[in-house]
């Protein structure tokens, strides 16, 4: 994945390629980092990059299979637990699960003919409107790229917290195009090795 979304043929398309542009932002976050780094909450907030792989997992899942499918969610949410790793849970294992996730939105949003299709809105949610009775599948892939972005922020600072690394470093380490970016920063500040 370059830094950049791929030209897209259609709006699923783009949709889909967006979000999964910030699903890869959160996969690289933990390119490199043992299970313990992945894991440590170096900043003043208790979230780690392991856990919001997981909880972003959870949270598609939630959205896409439970929302928009309508369709039962074999595990119950726990929204504390789903923010870190359980006992005997590593960070490969919260990636398989993301790309699990991934997959079955996939397969899920190419079989709605229709992404204005209404996706009733869940009662007795506090932060969801009381007074809107649906959205769109669209609007929920919209809302999906927004939060899945939000946790890819949440990331770039942990990361960067964890050993200095920022998102180009660690997208260009994880894709091996590591000496490209390095050429390129030598390029923008005017040297030339």
């Amino acid at each position: 994945m370059p830094g950049t979304v791929r030209p897209v043929v259609d709006e699923r398309d783009g949709l889909l390629a967006y979000l999964a542009q910030q699903r890869d932002a959160l996969r690289f976050a933990v390119h490199g980092l043992t299970d313990e780094q992945a894991t440590s909450t170096p900043t003043a907030s208790t979230l780690s990059l392991a856990g919001l792989i997981k909880h972003a997992a959870h949270m598609e899942r939630n959205w896409v299979v439970e929302i928009v499918a309508q369709r039962a969610v074999p595990e119950p949410r726990d929204y504390e637990a789903e923010f870190r790793l359980a006992e005997g849970e590593t960070v490969a294992d919260a990636l398989a699960s993301y790309a699990a996730v991934a997959a079955e939105t996939e397969a899920i949003v190419t079989e709605i003919a229709d992404l204005g299709q209404p996706v009733p809105v869940p009662r007795g949610v506090p932060w969801f409107p009381q007074d809107v009775e649906a959205w769109s599948v669209r609007w929920v892939l919209l809302h999906l790229i927004e939060e899945t972005a939000r946790h890819a922020g949440h990331a770039d600072i942990i990361r960067e917290s964890l050993d200095g690394a920022t998102m180009y470093q660690v997208m260009a380490a994880a894709e091996g195009w590591h000496a490209d970016l390095e050429r390129w920063q030598a390029e923008a500040s005017g040297r030339s090795d």
